[in-house]
């Protein structure tokens, strides 16, 4: 098969990885890809939101199927076109991908599926959100609608942080994400993810893991797009990921099908978890990006099949086959991040670095230059590692965190804390 990868960062590096490994991939294009993604396959240049030009690359390019990696092409319609065009392709229509393209979407479905999840207030307007503020008080969080890079969400722990938020969200913080808004009552528990495969009546899932959301050690300080993740998360149990299958995940695929917009495509469930109960924080309608590091990692060459299976409806007869291990991946981010920060860096040392089934840096932001690999986004590498425990798989990240020369860096030392 000749496969293409829409994207160009750590999620799209690991699917990559993953994928070459199988020997049904004769040929692998990754567009735009990074400078670690270009020593496994061939990169270019194309606009993945360009539903026209994702169209005419894979038919010049004899493309037999399309894996999306972001959300912005499917919430763009891409996944569409591709379909119409009778390309094989990985990833939810538009209508579909409004599950994570629009908030307020997501929280409809999830009554009309009775689906347990935050209670809720949706806004067009400034005044009525702060008087709904005022009248439920803080902790509370406040979402912008729409797409905002995994930005959009403000846990205020006091009213003042979530009146200021109100403020900037309406004021284009956030662009047109931020024109509506949504404000959830605050859940507390413990989070973790669950991703599932839809062909849009079947469903599989396909493992958990946990991500590191916050900046700082003990998760501490300001959300990012994700400091660290692994696999498994022991806190989603058999009977608790039971039950977010049962209570959460069928009832949102059926009322996505009576609607007449069938899911295809991987399902991100995020979940909220307190006394065993879960209940959904968010969906995501691609692989979250650290997590799909840890997934592909153990998941490996079998991810191809899997996806595949998905797209062409055939997860009936589709299983996954799990090796009793852990994953972890370690972010390293440029300091400054999620703040300002410099781009254009240097970082020495990957290639002493092992690259195998148990050891592997994805870049998620970086460029070529020359000889060099500079630095070129907020986070930049993954550094990921399988053990047989999560304890040895941890050891493993850190001393290849420890050997990469980068002093412009940072990571976060605790990954995996609430599990070990």
């Amino acid at each position: 098969m000749n496969i293409l990868i829409l994207g160009g960062g750590g999620r799209e590096h690991s699917l990559a990885w993953a994928v070459m490994q199988n020997p049904k991939c004769d040929k692998l294009i990754v567009a735009p890809g990074n400078a670690g993604i270009a020593q496994i396959a061939e990169c270019a240049s194309l606009d993945a939101e360009d539903g026209g030009a994702v169209v005419t690359f894979a038919e010049e390019n004899a493309i037999d199927f399309v894996i999306v990696g972001p959300e912005a092409p499917l919430a763009a319609g891409v996944a569409d076109r591709l379909r119409a065009a009778g390309i094989l392709v990985f990833g939810p229509s538009e209508a579909a991908a409004r599950l994570e393209a629009s908030k307020s979407f997501t929280k409809e479905v999830c009554d009309a599926a009775q689906a347990p999840t935050a209670g809720y207030g949706h806004f067009t307007d400034a005044q009525a959100a702060k008087d709904y503020v005022r009248s439920n008080g803080a902790p509370i969080v406040v979402k912008a609608d729409g797409l905002a890079a995994g930005k959009g969400v403000i846990v205020a722990m006091d009213e003042a942080t979530a009146l200021a938020a109100i403020d900037d969200m309406f004021g284009g913080a956030f662009g047109g994400a931020g024109a509506e808004v949504v404000i959830e009552e605050f859940m507390e528990g413990e989070e973790a993810s669950l991703f599932v495969l839809c062909d849009g009546e079947e469903i599989l899932s396909i493992g958990t893991a946990q991500d590191h959301k916050r900046v700082g050690e003990g998760d501490t300080g300001p959300n990012t797009g994700g400091m660290g993740a692994y696999s498994p998360a022991p806190v989603l149990s058999p009977e608790i990921e039971a039950r977010a299958m049962e209570e959460i995940v069928k009832p949102t695929m059926r009322v996505m099908a009576e609607r007449g917009t069938p899911y295809q495509g991987v399902l991100y469930v995020g979940l909220m978890i307190k006394d065993g109960q879960p209940r959904l924080v968010e969906y995501n309608v691609r692989f979250g990006d650290p997590e799909c590091q840890v997934l592909m990692m153990r998941l490996g060459a079998q991810a191809l099949d899997l996806m595949q299976a998905a797209a062409e409806g055939r997860l009936k007869e589709a299983q996954v086959n799990w090796a009793d291990d852990h994953a972890i991946t370690v972010v390293m981010a440029a300091a400054g991040y999620p703040g300002s920060y410099a781009k254009g860096t240097e970082i020495k040392g990957l290639a002493a670095l092992p690259e195998d089934s148990m050891n592997m840096v994805f870049h998620a932001g970086t460029k070529a230059s020359a000889d060099k690999i500079l630095a070129n986004g907020g986070r930049v590498l993954n550094v990921t590692a399988r053990g047989q425990n999560l304890r040895e798989a941890r050891d493993r990240a850190y001393a290849m965190v420890d050997q990469i020369d980068w002093p412009e860096g940072f990571v976060r030392r605790d990954i995996g804390w609430r599990a070990l």
